[in-house]
């Protein structure tokens, strides 16, 4: 599933390419997007001019200048590919918005998982979000209060996106690493300054992924993750060879000397 730095790399070329455009056409192109996306949300949205693009943890969402807002969510692998509507359409493309100009943005996704939702004007749902880690109004005292209550192991927590908003698991495991935290430590039993180093480890984990914006798979990154798919290999703060284990069926990659319970 793409993660926090990806979706905000995503939203910020959409919104360079796409912000103050007109969409001249909008087509869907496979019958899951159809489910949320029929044909009459389609022709709302065909001549509306696009206001501006942000993003609310996972969330994306597009404005439109009928105060209506196109809410994307790519779900597991889902992209957008930028291009000329003279191009070869990409492979995979479930949503295409066609722009002035000859430009047009296709939403990409394999496995046609990917959502789009048009929601009228003042009727756009609570997402449920909590804070994001990098708000820096959100302290190492907040987020132990919100954890009090959680009684799992830390890292399964970490994805509930209504405790964090964005978190997803390869940046939880990441955290972990950083504050030397075990994935399986109970949460509400984390210490204030356990809860202070995860804090800030989440923060540069998150800072490192938006430095190295990018889909996660091997070999699409010059710098390498500190635990994620580097199972058997050393860590690099001790030597100990990274292990994996699944967490509510999540892989969960960690340093058995580094991080303990």
């Amino acid at each position: 599933m793409p993660e926090l730095p990806e979706v905000e790399f995503a939203v910020r070329r959409f919104r360079r390419a796409a912000r103050g455009q007109v969409v001249r056409a909008l087509e869907v192109l496979h019958p899951a997007q159809r489910r949320t996306l029929p044909p009459q949300a389609v022709r709302r949205v065909i001549g509306q001019r696009i206001i501006d693009v942000e993003r609310r943890g996972k969330h994306q969402l597009i404005h439109l200048d009928d105060g209506a807002t196109l809410l994307v969510h790519f779900r597991l692998n889902g992209d957008w590919v930028h291009g000329r509507t003279s191009d070869a359409l990409p492979e995979h493309t479930r949503v295409l918005f066609t722009l002035a100009g000859g430009r047009r943005v296709a939403l990409t996704d394999s496995r046609a998982l990917c959502t789009i939702v048009r929601h009228a004007a003042g009727r756009l749902p609570d997402l449920r979000l909590g804070p994001e880690p990098e708000d820096p109004r959100l302290t190492a005292t907040d987020l132990r209060a919100r954890l009090a209550a959680r009684h799992g192991p830390i890292k399964p927590v970490l994805l509930d996106q209504s405790l964090l908003a964005g978190v997803g698991n390869i940046y939880a495991g990441e955290a972990c690493w950083h504050a030397r935290i075990h994935p399986a430590a109970r949460a509400s039993g984390l210490t204030a300054p356990r809860v202070a180093r995860l804090l800030a480890g989440l923060r540069t984990t998150l800072a490192d992924g938006h430095r190295n914006a990018g889909r996660y798979h091997r070999g699409e990154r010059q710098i390498p993750f500190e635990v994620y798919d580097r199972e058997g290999e050393p860590c690099t703060r001790c030597g100990a060879r990274i292990r994996r284990i699944e967490q509510a069926g999540r892989g969960t990659w960690f340093c058995p000397r580094c991080q303990r319970t």
